[in-house]
């Protein structure tokens, strides 16, 4: 006897993107998202230079956030307004690949290349299910 039911689809958790962290929220940081945007949790971001702001990497810009800085650890909703609410995994962490969220056309050359500084901050993006 076949079921029906339709399956169902579960969204990401913080479970299912981060792996490992340091003690002691280490691995984190308070960030700002610049308004204008909603981003998913596992959205790789990007640093203005010039505000200190937060958005999603973009390998075109050249206002810092060409560069990734880390990944937002929660869902955010910037759409009308800055968030000051934003969670970064900055440092010291393991963060798994599938649940990594990245611009729409992105290059796997341009993924490569954002890797290299979380990399360099110890946020090792690991192949997991």
């Amino acid at each position: 006897m076949s079921s029906s039911w339709p399956a169902l689809q579960e969204s990401l958790n913080l479970g299912d993107l981060l792996k490992y962290e340091a003690p002691n929220l280490y691995s984190r940081d308070r960030v700002t998202v610049a308004a204008g945007q909603t981003l998913p949790l596992g959205t790789v971001l990007g640093m203005v230079t010039a505000t200190g702001k937060v958005k999603q990497i973009d390998p075109t810009a050249t206002d810092g956030t060409e560069v990734a800085v880390g990944v937002l650890a929660t869902s955010i909703d910037a759409r009308l307004i800055d968030r000051e609410d934003g969670i970064l995994i900055a440092r010291h962490a393991v963060v798994a690949d599938h649940a990594l969220t990245w611009p729409a056309g992105i290059t796997p050359l341009d993924k490569t290349a954002a890797l290299a500084p979380l990399l360099a901050a110890g946020v090792l993006v690991r192949h997991a299910v």
